[in-house]
């Protein structure tokens, strides 16, 4: 077993032991101050480090001191307020009380750096794609070492003891047994007649057997092992956004914000994910990254085109057999006429089946009020299927949280 000691030279101030575990430890108030900072910020300032408050009552160590001890009854001199066995009232909440500390909430705050890697793991640590099956070779990075029985040759430290005399056992045997049968005979004679040439024959036979090795080179069998490609988890994800007249500025700022961290989400925690981004109005079109979220384009309202696009681009390039699918849709709900009912059939019969999950996320004017696309949605009744609804920036990151949290076990 090797170990391996990291005595590289930190910064000053800056204790790699100590800072890991500071983070394991108050995890949980830190992950809440990294949630809150992520709503204050822009898009193009999303994935940069920070520094985090973190409130002194969170990370207040327990300790002893001693105490006065005993119960002391006194009155001092010149007192015109209070007699002996008067109660004292409770200093109110909030204020510094006389000759001692405030008790109430403070606003003081431990201030602790996050570099962005730092960052970045705390933010996405619990999220992950559902259903994510290991599907196909594609393009092997990945190996794992089998079992595949003994060699003769290899490395000392991968010899089998027990094998090797199990073999040299089975030589020894196999070399020594004609032998051991003619000295046997040859001592049966030698008890019922004494014979000068028997018994130069038994002692060259004992020495035969006595030249027979313990252990030779033929014996050594070392462990084998191969290295063995692994399948690995190709997923595709398609994000489709609505751009229609109906989602204001507002509303597309609030979708971006949930793609922005979708695509952070999935390009920090999978190596092969192909993203293909989709824009749609009365007509939907596959752009590129750029495109998707600074284009300017708008009018009507069609959702069923992306859905129907989204399954042509997964017929051409994506085989379901081999690709684990994913979809994102973000739209405020408002479709017009037959298009919020064609959209709903053609999601549960023809787009559905070939995805491992399909993520809806709507963006309402009022939270209550969810628009026509969402009513039709609601009647899906599949594991593979989730909705949800946002109507301001705070709601993003948790909703995100819900769609794509770790399963367990």
């Amino acid at each position: 077993m090797s170990i391996i000691i990291d005595r590289r030279l930190n910064d000053r101030n800056k204790n790699a032991v100590n800072r890991s575990r500071f983070l394991r430890r108050y995890k949980e108030q830190i992950q809440h101050s990294v949630d809150e900072m992520v709503t204050k910020r822009s898009i193009t300032d999303m994935e940069r480090g920070g520094t985090v408050n973190i409130p002194l009552k969170d990370i207040s160590e327990p300790s002893f001191r001693h105490g006065p001890g005993g119960d002391n009854e006194s009155v001092h001199p010149g007192n015109r307020s209070f007699s002996e066995g008067d109660r004292l009232p409770r200093p109110p909440s909030g204020g510094g009380g006389q000759g001692g500390q405030g008790q109430g909430d403070g606003e003081d705050d431990f201030t602790f750096s996050l570099s962005r890697e730092e960052f970045m793991n705390l933010f996405f640590d619990d999220l992950e794609l559902p259903r994510l099956a290991r599907t196909v070779l594609g393009d092997v990075r990945e190996f794992k070492w089998r079992r595949a029985g003994y060699t003769p040759s290899g490395v000392p430290s991968n010899l089998s003891v027990l094998r090797s005399l199990r073999n040299a056992s089975a030589r020894r045997i196999a070399v020594s047994a004609a032998v051991r049968r003619e000295l046997a005979e040859v001592e049966q004679q030698l008890v019922r007649a004494p014979d000068p040439e028997l018994e130069l024959r038994a002692t060259e036979l004992r020495k035969r057997l006595d030249a027979v090795p313990f252990l030779d080179d033929i014996d050594l069998r070392f462990r084998n092992r191969v290295r063995e490609p692994q399948p690995m988890a190709r997923a595709a994800m398609f994000c489709l956004m609505d751009v229609s007249a109906s989602m204001t500025e507002d509303k597309k700022d609030l979708a971006k914000r949930f793609f922005t961290l979708l695509y952070l989400f999935l390009s920090r925690k999978y190596e092969r994910v192909d993203l293909i981004f989709v824009r749609h109005t009365d007509n939907a079109q596959e752009v590129d990254e750029e495109t998707f979220f600074y284009g300017t384009q708008s009018g009507g309202t069609i959702v069923l085109s992306a859905l129907k696009l989204t399954d042509e681009i997964i017929e051409a390039r994506y085989s379901p057999s081999t690709w684990n699918l994913y979809c994102a849709q973000v739209s405020d709900g408002d479709a017009f006429g037959a298009d919020p009912e064609k959209s709903r059939a053609f999601l549960q019969d023809r787009l559905l089946p070939q995805l491992r999950y399909f993520a809806y996320v709507e963006i309402p004017d009022e939270p209550e009020h969810l628009g026509s696309l969402a009513h039709a949605y609601a009647r899906i009744d599949d594991q593979r299927f989730a909705m949800k609804s946002v109507t301001e920036r705070g709601e993003i990151f948790p909703v995100l949280r819900e769609l794509f949290s770790k399963e367990t076990a």
